[in-house]
């Protein structure tokens, strides 16, 4: 876990969400699948003037209604307070009544009218003796509100079908407009600024375009499990405020940065300056970018002006890039470290020390006989497994991972729980494992012995030499490692469909889902998985 001694802005307690409900009235239309929406009052104290879907706050008398609804086998008592607090706040702001009688029969424009949308809810139901319909609301998403705002909700996204003979008329108080409109024309007219929505309600719709009917909702939240989770984060992009969920590449740096959500946190890339990530770490981004290297090449410093520097990966020989390293610094750099031999990691070694008064050691691996001549590198001295070396009291420990590289090592930051992970883990995009100083199961090991030590070091972040800060450490690994066993059973198929077939007839129904364009770099690795599919073949 980073020290909080670390961090960079002083923390603040983000308000405490309140429960929420939220219910998305779904209808079948002639053009596949529309959603309910009203704009919010220009008064409201959340998201005025917004597009949504019905919904509010959960009371206690929510709670106490069960007796009043119907309830599924597998709804237990939570989903089904959120339901009825659903079916409430849906009557009260459109006077659609998701409810039947006890015989079965739908609730009808007559028991609407005999309902008053400003009197208790649940007495009037009981008196005609209707029964909620929470048996046909499902759980579709579960929202909690962004950590830098001041009025927070944790808030399920609910669906249900709309009830057939019912027409939704706005309270005039807090919503206005109701509106039936297919999701992607909602996008459509959001972008266009002519359909203001806030952040869950955009991402929602953008997963609801993939359904063609209601039922194929319905199903899909049948489950009782949420489809997604999020507390989205905030950062600073192009001067403006940029939200992002969990799943998406800028979300674990602003996790580092800002773990309480205030957002102080600029995205942008910058080459002609460090950009700070904590206290006792700046990264600065060689100005390489390009297909293979994404936005440039991190180069990590750690440390501080009391303790000096451990300068990790510097990059390619840019001589301007060296010398912004030079003056992160101030010159005090104690230890130079390349993850690897690549064009884009080591190069920058011997010039960047050539700056320094102590002249550093460079440490890494030396290039095995398998690398490429552009990748051959000899450190000034061999970076043992397990070694630790330290700048005052932040402390580098060495984890041997060959599979992109043979002489690949990764970093961990013990004090504070992070992995420098050069090129073996990116955010993004998967590596390169491109044969024979690449190998696939040596990767694949490699990812198990870091995930390993995200245990033993409590890793809960991963700074890749490309692309922005992973947060979910495990998980990362994780999924990228199922990533690549997935793709080998695509190659392997592949290989049984056209078994006289060349590395480029594979590549065309292994990697159907990536550009043609890629398919020469794709090709690298999946002669990486080939040896090492033939190689478990023969040792059966």
């Amino acid at each position: 876990m980073v020290r909080a001694t670390q961090l960079l802005h002083p923390q603040r307690e983000p308000a405490v969400p309140r429960p929420a409900a939220t219910v998305l009235l779904l209808r079948d239309g002639s053009q596949g699948v529309e959603v309910l929406m009203t704009r919010r009052s220009p008064t409201a104290s959340f998201a005025p003037g917004a597009y949504v879907f019905p919904g509010g706050g959960i009371d206690a008398a929510d709670a106490q209604a069960h007796g009043q609804a119907a309830r599924r086998p597998g709804q237990h008592d939570l989903p089904l307070t959120q339901a009825i607090a659903a079916i409430r706040e849906s009557f009260e702001e459109l006077g659609v009544l998701l409810a039947r009688h006890a015989d079965g029969r739908p609730a009808t424009a007559q028991d609407i009218a005999a309902l008053d949308r400003k009197a208790p809810f649940f007495a009037q139901c009981r008196e005609r003796g209707l029964l909620l319909a929470a048996d046909q609301v499902y759980l579709l998403a579960h929202w909690i509100t962004d950590r830098d705002l001041p009025r927070r909700f944790d808030v399920p996204f609910l669906v249900a079908r709309m009830p057939d003979g019912q027409e939704p008329v706005a309270d005039e108080a807090e919503q206005f407009e109701p509106v039936w409109v297919r999701p992607a024309d909602a996008l459509a007219r959001h972008h266009a600024g002519q359909f203001f929505m806030i952040f869950p309600t955009i991402r929602t719709l953008e997963r609801l375009v993939k359904f063609d009917s209601v039922d194929a909702v319905l199903q899909a939240c049948a489950g009782e499990q949420p489809l997604w989770t999020s507390c989205p984060r905030a950062g600073l992009l192009q001067g403006a405020e940029a939200r992002y969920m969990e799943h998406e590449s800028p979300y674990g740096e602003l996790a580092l940065v800002s773990p309480d959500g205030q957002i102080q946190h600029h995205l942008d890339w910058r080459t002609d300056q460090p950009v700070p990530l904590l206290k006792n770490l700046l990264r600065l981004t060689a100005p390489n970018p390009g297909v293979m290297t994404g936005p440039g090449t991190n180069c990590y410093i750690v440390g501080d002006p009391d303790s000096g520097y451990i300068v990790v990966d510097p990059g390619p020989n840019e001589p301007e890039h060296q010398q912004r390293i030079w003056r992160a610094t101030g010159g005090d750099v104690r230890f130079i470290v390349c993850t690897h031999s690549h064009a884009d990691h080591s190069p920058g070694a011997k010039p960047l020390q050539a700056l320094c008064r102590t002249k550093p050691p460079i440490l890494g691996l030396p290039s095995a006989p398998t690398a490429r001549p552009a990748s051959e590198f000899t450190p000034d001295r061999v970076l043992r497994d397990g070694e630790v070396i330290a700048v005052g009291g932040h402390s580098l420990k060495a984890i041997h991972t060959p599979g992109h590289a043979a002489n690949h090592v990764c970093l961990v930051l013990l004090e504070d729980g992070l992995l420098f992970s050069g090129d073996h883990i990116l955010n993004g995009s998967t590596t390169v494992v491109d044969p024979p100083d690449g190998d696939m199961t040596a990767y694949l090991d490699s990812l198990d012995a870091l995930s390993a030590a995200c245990e033993r070091y409590g890793m809960e972040f991963i700074l890749p030499a490309h692309g922005y800060v992973l947060g979910f450490a495990k998980q990362a690994i994780a999924q990228l490692k199922a990533h690549r066993l997935q793709r080998e059973a695509r190659i392997v198929a592949a290989m049984r469909e056209r078994p006289t077939g060349t590395l480029e007839d594979w590549v065309e129904l292994a990697y159907a889902d990536v550009p043609p364009r890629m398919w020469p770099v794709a090709k690298r690795s999946l002669l990486a998985h080939v040896q090492r599919i033939e190689s478990l073949q023969g040792a059966r």
